[in-house]
Formats: structure tokens, sequence, C-alpha cells
């Protein structure tokens, strides 16, 4: 790995962008990061297929109808040919639009490309499809959406996936189960990083109340 690595707290802070992210996936980690850049000298670069608006609706699939009058778009500030340089963090949420091939294969080269340089890679819920898309974490131990996790966890058998978990660390890879889960996990992160400190007073700020342990998970179990 790069010499990012060596370094205590990350300052590099990115997150790739697909058509059909999930939206809290998204916002619920990056919200704790504009907290934390109140004091800490941290950036954030968000990557996407072009420097076009990212939108939630997913990319039209033939035969699958959705509701496109509801959804968010963000601007990107690099593109996956061109993506920043000596990111410390990247982040890549869930969302129904990694189940499209169009999506899965591109993001899943560029966190192949971006993983030896890293010091941190988080996933948010089926953000952890992309991840075993690309055998990074082939024998390792992960999690994901507790709705999809039956579905993810047989299209990557190699993966170790742990069913009962809110997050999972395994070396520098932390994936976190569905949706909100990344919250805990990107304050757990935070309290790795820094402390407990500054983690329960991002956890204040946002009036949410911490889940600090990672095998304390109360979805398990349940599905749609």
């Amino acid at each position: 790995m790069s010499s990012n690595t060596a370094a205590k707290h990350p300052v590099k802070y990115a997150v790739v962008l697909y058509p059909g992210f999930q939206a809290l996936d998204t916002f619920g980690p990056l919200d704790i990061l504009n907290g934390l850049a109140n004091h800490s000298p941290i950036s954030l670069d968000i990557i996407g297929p072009s420097l076009d608006p990212v939108s939630t609706n997913p990319l039209p699939r033939p035969g699958v109808q959705r509701n496109q009058a509801v959804s968010q778009s963000v601007v990107p500030t690099h593109t996956y040919d061109n993506p920043p340089k000596d990111i410390d963090v990247l982040l890549v949420p869930g969302g129904v639009g990694n189940r499209d091939p169009r999506v899965l294969e591109p993001v899943s080269k560029l966190i192949q490309d971006l993983y030896p340089g890293l010091q941190y890679l988080f996933t948010v819920c089926t953000g952890s499809r992309i991840l075993a898309h690309t055998g990074i974490i082939d024998g390792r131990k992960a999690t994901t959406n507790k709705i999809s996790f039956s579905e993810v966890a047989s299209h990557y058998p190699k993966v170790n996936w742990i069913e009962k978990a809110r997050w999972v660390v395994d070396g520098n890879i932390w994936t976190t189960s569905g949706i909100s889960a990344g919250i805990d996990g990107m304050l757990a992160l935070l309290e790795h990083v820094y402390d407990k400190e500054i983690a329960d007073r991002q956890a204040y700020i946002l009036e949410y109340i911490r889940n600090e342990d990672p095998s304390n998970d109360p979805f398990c179990g349940h599905t749609e």
C-alpha cells in the first residue's frame, strides 16, 4: 500500500456514486464528515461516471418500472476515468443501481484500481456487493444489507459473510449492514481513527443514538 497508509488520521475522503445509489447510505456517513470538517482538516471528493449529476434513480432497464418522480442528484467533482489522487478513505454506498452490470463493472474496476492506495475502504449496505465483485474480499469477513443478504451471499460465496452484524471490520476494510448502519459504522470508524469523544460528539450533533456494538444487529433474520 502507498505511504498514505502510514498516516494516523485520514485527510482525503472520497465517495463513489452511480445511478441508483441509496441516498441515506451516502448522506448519513457524509453528514458525519460534514461535522468532522468543522474541526479537522479533511476534504471530500465525489466520483461519478461523468461530471453530470448522478441520480438516486437507477438506469432504465427493460421490463422494470420505477417511479421517477422522486429522486435526488449529486454533482461529482471527478470521474471514474480521472479519480482524485491519494485518497485515504473511499466510501462505497449501496443501492438498487448496483445490480446493473452497466454500473457494477465500471465501479468494481475503479475500486480495484484505487484500493492499493487507500487507508480505509468503507462500504454501506449493498456497496459490499460491488466490493465482493472485485474479489478483494474473497476469504475475508464482510456484511451487507439484510434484505439482500441471501442474494448477495449466494452470488459471492468466496466471501465470509457475517449475517448478524451491524458492521464488520477485516483489516482496513469496513463493511456495514443496511442503509442506516452506515451511520453507526462511520461513527465507529471515527472512534477508531480519532477517539470516542469525537465520535460521540458527532452523534450528539446529529441527535443520533449510537449502536456501539457491531454484533448488535436487531435486523438480522428480518426480510420483506
